[in-house]
């Protein structure tokens, strides 16, 4: 069975709070998986098991985030547990205290979609809490050191390989501009000049991304005897464009956008010539700004190549329509199934891993297999050359 290189970033920025509401959240309707602060869950009335469990996500209102909720509380209900989730609202102290509660409140298990993950601490934070409660531990989505799976024989992790998007995107774009290569260079100067939307500084799945998307699409360049990307602004020594508040949001990539429009356009002959994107959602946000100046429209002659990450349902539809170029599945229905078949080893009495050879497991810097890190994997829509 083939295997996907695991690559954990451990970076040094602390743990700090986010942007976002904190407090103590409420509880809203059971089953609606609606609202700020915690939802509810079992709304199907199809309850047949005692063990509770507490589904903490760091954002309700990221796109990609709630497929994936959405296919977990279908299957939660399906599986007959006690269950709720809360919302973070991108803010640590807010799931530190709702993790906290939960236990206090003897929920059995934490399926934890960790806020922070620049630095291993806040991870470590609920594996400590986790242990003492003597309670196992799911993380899903949020890669962090594997240091703090080591630590915790009851823990486990279900996600991505953090380089794998960033890789298959740059490749799709490198490709898609060789084929493409006159019609995308509007100014003729032989460059291909982009911009960079970026999640969120420290993240793993962020920093692969941002740096494989461009290197890998320079390396088919480069091999074909085309020059490199240009990013748009010589003055911009990272090259890439973060949202400040961490929530890879459509509005940063919206805003960032209409700025540049006014100085970086056909009408200066400098206009951006691609747009690559950390997710889908910053890039249907960078669309966004792109119509409002009769690009990207469908069915319209001035088309900017546009490219993202989640294959989220709008963007698959762009894609369909010429509005957007391409982007790399995330598949939220499979981490969802596969979060599920740890739960229900945990209703069952069985070992947090039993049941699970059908998997990808992540494999460390030694080669060797990580027992309790499951890789999802990723596939390419859209993005023909």
């Amino acid at each position: 069975m083939k295997k996907y290189l695991a690559l954990a970033l451990a970076a040094t920025m602390s743990v700090g709070l986010l942007a976002g509401c904190g407090g103590t959240p409420a509880a809203s309707n059971p089953g609606s998986g609606s609202g700020s602060g915690s939802s509810a869950g079992s709304g199907s009335g199809a309850q047949t098991s005692d063990l509770k469990v507490g589904v903490f996500y760091y954002n309700f209102a990221d796109a990609y985030i709630s497929t994936v909720r959405a296919a977990m509380d279908a299957k939660l209900d399906a599986l007959g547990v006690q269950y709720q989730n809360f919302d973070a609202q991108t803010n640590q102290a807010t799931q530190t205290d709702s993790i906290n509660t939960a236990i206090t409140d003897g929920y059995d298990l934490l399926i934890v979609n960790v806020v922070e993950n620049a630095s291993p601490e806040a991870a470590q934070g609920v594996v400590d809490v986790a242990k003492n409660a003597g309670i196992p531990v799911i993380f899903f989505n949020r890669d962090f050191d594997v240091s703090v799976l080591q630590s915790y024989e009851n823990s486990a992790f279900v996600g991505t390989d953090p380089a794998e998007a960033g890789h298959m995107q740059g490749k799709a774009i490198g490709e898609y501009l060789l084929a493409n290569y006159d019609a995308v260079d509007l100014n003729g100067d032989g460059e291909i000049s982009y911009v960079m939307f970026k999640g969120q500084e420290g993240n793993p799945e962020a920093e692969f991304r941002t740096q494989f998307g461009v290197e890998d699409a320079d390396a088919v360049l480069t091999a074909a005897g085309k020059p490199a990307l240009k990013f748009y602004d010589a003055n911009n020594a990272d090259k890439y464009l973060v949202d400040q508040t961490g929530a890879w949001s459509a509005q940063a990539a919206t805003d960032y956008m209409n700025t540049i429009l006014g100085q970086y356009n056909e009408g200066n002959g400098n206009m951006i010539e691609l747009v690559i994107a950390n997710n889908d959602n910053m890039a249907e946000g960078a669309i966004a700004a792109l119509q409002t100046v009769g690009y990207n429209m469908e069915g319209g002659s001035k088309t900017i190549p546009v490219f993202g990450v989640d294959a989220l349902a709008s963007a698959v539809e762009k894609i369909d329509a010429g509005i957007m170029t391409g982007t790399v599945k995330q598949d939220g229905e499979a981490m969802a199934a596969t979060i599920v078949t740890l739960v229900e080893n945990v209703l069952n009495g069985e070992e947090l891993m039993a049941n699970t050879d059908q998997y990808i497991l992540a494999t460390g810097e030694d080669g060797a297999e990580i027992a309790n890190k499951i890789l999802v994997p990723y596939s390419l829509v859209g993005g023909e050359a």
